[in-house]
């Protein structure tokens, strides 16, 4: 673990970078991979849930993986910035079962905060859920960071939302 100050500043600003990069790879890993070459995992999540689980948690797993790594060989090594990597991975982690799992789609029961960011994000994801299944017809691939289009709702300039009839899953 860091020893000097400088080093506990480092720690510290590895750690909250390598968490808002991960939003990054959220979106690219939602847009090309979930809503591509593994849209067979992802798509479950897009129709109404039948039980606790679904294919799409899988993914959870994917990304817990590479953060408990980083943070046993981190601690077990004395390497300091691979826990702090892994720390990262894992603040993201939270807030995306936060947001997602427990705020947006109710799998855990909590209230809804309100506040005008809060509800930017969860139109994005509302647009996300209604806009199409794959990602040639969909948008919003984001998770914890939604631009300012997405303030009101439906998203001024965006195409409408389907009905949820028309829709393929959502």
């Amino acid at each position: 673990m860091p020893q000097t100050w400088w080093e506990v500043i480092v720690f510290g600003l590895v750690t909250i970078i390598t968490a808002f990069f991960m939003e990054g790879v959220a979106w690219f890993t939602h847009k090309f991979v979930m809503h591509g070459f593994l849209w067979v995992l992802h798509e479950d999540h897009h129709r109404p849930r039948k039980g606790v689980f679904e294919k799409n948690d899988l993914f959870a797993v994917f990304f817990a993986v590479p953060s408990a790594v980083s943070v046993f060989f981190g601690l077990a090594y004395n390497l300091y910035l691979l826990t702090a990597l892994g720390l990262g991975m894992t603040l993201y982690g939270i807030g995306y079962v936060v947001f997602h799992d427990m705020i947006f789609h109710k799998r855990i029961r909590v209230p809804t905060p309100r506040f005008a960011y809060m509800q930017r994000i969860i139109n994005a994801h509302r647009y996300h859920h209604s806009s199409g299944s794959r990602k040639e017809d969909n948008h919003a691939f984001g998770f914890l960071w939604a631009p300012a289009k997405y303030r009101e709702w439906p998203p001024r300039g965006m195409p409408p939302p389907r009905p949820k009839q028309d829709r393929q899953g959502a």
